[in-house]
């Protein structure tokens, strides 16, 4: 499938919803959340080819492990918070989705915290 497809597949779910808006409600947001599952694990599948790229690269220019794992897991939150947050949105749940975003970017923080103070110690070490 390519994202034409994946955009007439969501763009579909959308339009079905509306229709059964007024009669029931209920059966828009599952379908709207069907579909949304759907290209969330579309787009998952595609991972394998990402980590296999990204091993090439890490070979071409011996970067740390540590540091494309970290992007990989910073990835894979932002990934999961955005969309989950979309599906609370979606629900009406907003406050819900506002405090799954706000986790997300506190996990990228912690996730991210061993290269910033590998940074910091690269630059005490060329500074002092």
């Amino acid at each position: 499938m390519t994202v034409i497809t994946i955009g007439i597949v969501g763009m579909t779910a959308v339009l079905l919803a509306v229709q059964m808006k007024n009669t029931r409600p209920e059966y828009g947001t599952y379908l709207a959340m069907a579909a949304g599952c759907f290209i969330f694990f579309y787009g998952a599948s595609k991972m394998e080819s990402i980590l296999d790229a990204m091993g090439r690269l890490q070979d071409l220019i011996q970067i740390d492990p540590v540091y494309l794992g970290t992007l990989i897991k910073m990835t894979g939150i932002t990934y999961i918070a955005e969309f989950s947050s979309g599906i609370c949105k979606d629900a009406g749940y907003g406050a819900v989705g506002t405090q799954i975003e706000i986790f997300g970017k506190l996990s990228m923080l912690a996730v991210s915290m061993p290269i910033v103070l590998a940074l910091m110690e690269t630059l005490k070490g060329v500074l002092g």
